[in-house]
């Protein structure tokens, strides 16, 4: 049986990787995660009893571990999920993006060129490794244009920054070494299992507990927003499909901004989880979720506007989104809803939704 590591896995899209990964493929998935803070066990809990999982806690910066994790499952593919992703907190501390976003990748690129190299024959040509990166590292639209795979990097936080820095060594790692590296970009993602620091998660659970809906600047910041499932169906179309070398853009091809995307959290929140009905709303003094909003500071280098073409990837490999955004709006509230416990658990002592990044 083939087994494919999954960095990162524990974390919002990874895990969700990782479970269409089991239903989709015969290979044993084994998914290797720091456990940081928006890494948690509690997004693979239902994964546990399927024999072709596996989980280990090990950093990918920890070289020793991720040499003894390879040469124990022997994989096919190794698909990189694992960075720090949030902008605001890059803003706080960007040293620890640039150790696990740059120089961790550079430890596991290492670990599996040597594992590699070591790879003969047809194992050898079967060998991916697959590199999870962000629309960001392209840096800021204006009201028109895409970003293309030929766009050149331009980042604007330290967040975009260390995943443009840990994107250029995959690239080199092929061209140098003729490792067989994919690579793609995604836009703004939405779904099940997502840390509440993110823009959606954060705007539900804010909402359902009655407390303000912080909207950075005038909200009219646009991105293009992408359901996790179909951005995890193109990454295993990827990995099954495209050849070495190669780099895909995955988009959702709707485009909103950030005030329309908490205007329409609003609609579903009310349809699913009636205002009347909530006992959070007794003492507030609105009587309607939109009533919640509140126009903040904006963030510091604040991207205005992020679009993806993804004309390569739906041409070439032939893959296109089954969810629009309104049954997927519909889908992640009732998750969220029906999932308390998960967002009680993931959320630590050091993260109750504060506002980040004010450096």
């Amino acid at each position: 049986m083939t087994a494919w590591i999954v960095t990162g896995g524990a974390g919002f899209i990874g895990s969700n990787f990782a479970r269409m990964a089991l239903q989709e493929s015969d290979a044993r998935i084994v998914v290797l995660d720091a456990l940081t803070y928006a890494g948690n066990v509690q997004s693979l809990r239902d994964l546990t009893t399927n024999p072709r999982f596996h989980f280990v806690e090990a950093d990918i910066r920890d070289r020793e571990a991720v040499d003894a994790v390879l040469a124990e499952h022997r994989p096919e593919c190794v698909i990189n999920f694992a960075a720090e992703s949030h902008v605001d907190r890059s803003i706080d501390g960007p040293a620890e993006f640039v150790n696990t976003n740059v120089l961790g990748t550079l430890q596991l690129l290492e670990a599996s060129r040597a594992h590699w190299s070591a790879l003969a024959g047809a194992e050898q040509e079967r060998f991916r490794y697959l590199q999870i990166s962000t629309d960001e590292v392209y840096g800021s639209l204006g009201p028109e244009g895409l970003f293309r795979e030929d766009t050149p990097f331009a980042p604007n936080s330290p967040y975009s920054a260390s995943k443009a820095g840990g994107d250029h060594l995959v690239r080199a790692y092929h061209h140098t070494y003729g490792m067989p590296t994919l690579m793609t970009h995604c836009s703004n993602n939405y779904g099940p299992y997502q840390f509440p620091e993110k823009l959606i998660p954060l705007m539900i659970l804010n909402a359902l507990e009655a407390k303000p809906l912080p909207i950075y600047g005038d909200g009219q910041n646009i991105r293009d927003w992408l359901y996790v499932e179909d951005h995890c169906s193109a990454l295993l179309r990827v990995l099954t499909a495209a050849a070495p070398g190669t780099h895909y853009n995955i988009g959702g091809r709707a485009e909103h901004t950030n005030l329309e995307i908490i205007d329409r959290l609003c609609e579903a929140l009310e349809a699913a989880a009636p205002v009347a009905g909530n006992p959070a709303f007794a003492n507030a003094e609105v009587d309607r979720y939109e009533g919640l909003k509140t126009f903040v500071d904006d963030r510091p280098g604040h991207d205005r506007r992020y679009a993806i073409d993804d004309t390569r990837l739906r041409e070439e490999l032939g893959w296109n989104p089954s969810m629009d955004l309104a049954r997927g709006m519909e889908r992640t509230v009732a998750w969220y809803l029906s999932h308390k416990e998960w967002c009680e658990a993931v959320q630590s002592g050091s993260y109750r939704r504060e506002r980040l990044g004010l450096s």
